[in-house]
């Protein structure tokens, strides 16, 4: 099972979170709101302080955040995640955002040769709680591989396809 680091506990995010918990993978969570972090440490997950703490030593980073300018935030510049985790980590971006965003995002990890998706989602809250999410990814082939066992702890596995390289994910669910 993964280590994994949950950025963004909100409608989505904190049933998400918690399903990877069920599949049995090592989670740290970080969110604004400390209510949502305590339902999710009372589940068995581990809170960090702020997002570069749980993604220390994380394998994995997903991040369900509410628009781009906080995708990029959270990642870009000398303040943002790719400054600082393993080249080894595997990021998977779960937000629904502009597919420019996505692309930059992903352009910047590729340069540093850490592997990026997007992943938004597909089917509300009630498949979030479900674990029956649809997810459409963008990235490279080898990233896909990688995500899939982790997409697949928080989705259906029919409903889990590769649409293209970074920022296809976003084209493909605006479509």
């Amino acid at each position: 099972m993964a280590t994994i680091a949950f950025l963004g506990l909100g409608n989505m995010g904190g049933p998400m979170a918690k399903n990877l918990l069920a599949a049995g993978h090592q989670l740290t969570v970080f969110d604004l709101v400390e209510a949502a972090c305590a339902a999710l440490a009372a589940e068995g997950a581990s809170v960090a302080a702020s997002a570069a703490e749980a993604a220390e030593n994380a394998d994995v980073i997903i991040s369900m955040l509410p628009a781009g300018k906080h995708v990029a935030g959270t990642f870009l510049g000398d303040d943002g995640l790719l400054a600082t985790i393993s080249k080894d980590t595997l990021i998977l971006d779960a937000s629904t955002i502009d597919a420019a965003t996505a692309r930059q995002v992903g352009d910047a990890a590729a340069e540093m040769g850490i592997d990026f998706m997007d992943t938004p989602v597909s089917g509300g809250v009630a498949a979030a709680a479900a674990g029956t999410l649809a997810f459409m990814c963008g990235g490279t082939a080898s990233a896909f591989s990688r995500a899939r066992p982790i997409l697949e702890g928080m989705g259906s596995a029919e409903k889990i396809f590769h649409a293209g390289p970074a920022g296809a994910g976003q084209v493909a669910k605006a479509a």
